[in-house]
């Protein structure tokens, strides 16, 4: 989708406190994300064979849609794909599917869309001026139908590159872009509740192994333990393996230095991290955020009022964010016919929504994310990378 602009006037960032059906006026204080989706479990998902587990995923969701507008208010979304499977650096026949990965990318064509009418891949790669080497996806999916949009929709592949398809902000027109396999960058998203009786969720030390393997693996680019227990890269070149005893100053050197050579299958590796009991906070890590943040490039905390925030503003907001909250209450009502709240489903108004609420209010929600890693870096640092890596052809 195109940027739909809407000032801070008409959207607001006030926070209500108002009862609606699937987010109970008990909620608003949120006292902690774990409460939030015990309180959840006993009403929205109270029909739910296991309410808790079922709010947590919810609750997960959550913290990927709000990463994904992250990226569009950034101005990448055109450059992202979703859960495409990402291979390991020079190790192919290993892939690992992660939320998001950012490829350099080039507009190839403008077509008119059919107002209120299903959108197939089949009926864009019809239409559209592709080069001849592009073949059609095998599986039938659909930009648009039911009102619900399906972002970073894929709808043609070749050798080296495949094609993705976007609305314009009007939904007068259909874009179709190129994006080269090889991404440059890539975030995740990892959050874990807390089982009853227990202090901490089981699967955490798990999910952070996890983290730390897809993100040691992608990347030209090799971590190395210092003796003094400061992390080192490794980079191998025509000469043989070249050694730097800082990793994050030779990444930030190497990509606002626009140094081509040493990036060469380089991919930028984010991690997102949520909840709050299991990850604690950027000032008193336990074990699991500490495998991670000494694993990823950058690794982002999304705060406990962060996500509140979001809920309480958007989800639970007034009536400019019932588009939201609509498609919110579909997605997880008893007899629900699709998913339509979904960092890849989303309902189309609540798309224009959302990406209104996050251009609008970007510095705020900037705010939501404490930087783990690098050290005393801020946020923006990470887009600013992020668009570099965007221009450099390697």
């Amino acid at each position: 989708m195109g940027i739909i602009k809407r000032t801070s006037s008409e959207l607001g960032t006030a926070r209500f406190q108002i009862k609606v059906r699937y987010i109970p006026e008990e909620c608003m204080s949120y006292l902690s994300i774990d409460k939030l989706q015990n309180l959840l479990s006993k009403s929205t998902f109270s029909h739910a064979a296991s309410s808790k587990k079922a709010a947590g995923r919810a609750l997960g969701t959550i913290v990927e849609i709000v990463a994904f507008y992250l990226i569009k208010a950034w101005g990448h979304e055109y450059r992202t794909a979703i859960e495409r499977p990402l291979p390991e650096y020079a190790n192919t026949e290993i892939v690992h599917n992660v939320e998001f990965t950012f490829h350099h990318s080039k507009l190839l064509d403008i077509i008119s869309a059919v107002p209120n009418a299903t959108v197939s891949s089949t009926f864009i790669f019809n239409n559209a001026k592709l080069p001849s080497s592009f073949q059609k996806t095998k599986s039938a999916r659909n930009l648009l139908k039911d009102d619900v949009l399906k972002n970073a929709c894929t709808i043609a592949f070749s050798g080296s590159s495949f094609c993705n398809a976007y609305f314009s902000g009007d939904r007068k027109n259909i874009q179709i872009y190129e994006l080269s396999d090889k991404p440059y960058a890539m975030f995740e998203c990892k959050r874990v509740g807390v089982e009853e009786g227990m202090k901490k969720g089981p699967q955490t030390i798990e999910k952070a192994k996890q983290g730390s393997y897809v993100a040691r693996s992608v990347s030209s680019v090799q971590r190395v333990r210092l003796n003094n227990g400061k992390i080192g890269a490794a980079i191998e070149r025509s000469g043989g393996f070249e050694f730097f005893d800082d990793y994050y100053a030779f990444i930030e050197n190497a990509v606002f230095k626009h140094d081509i050579d040493l990036l060469k299958n380089f991919i930028l590796t984010v991690g997102i991290v949520s909840n709050h009991g299991n990850w604690f906070t950027s000032d008193n890590q336990n074990k699991e955020m500490k495998v991670l943040s000494q694993s990823y490039d950058w690794l982002l905390f999304l705060t406990d009022e962060g996500l509140a925030s979001f809920i309480q503003n958007v989800i639970s907001g007034n009536d400019e964010f019932g588009a939201v909250k609509n498609a919110f209450e579909k997605s997880y009502e008893k007899e629900k016919k699709s998913n339509r709240f979904t960092k890849t489903n989303m309902d189309c108004e609540a798309d224009a929504v959302l990406t209104a609420y996050f251009i609008d209010n970007l510095p705020e929600i900037e705010t939501w994310f404490n930087v783990i890693a690098p050290k005393e870096r801020n946020i923006r640092v990470l887009n600013e990378m992020l668009i570099i890596l965007s221009g450099l052809e390697v």
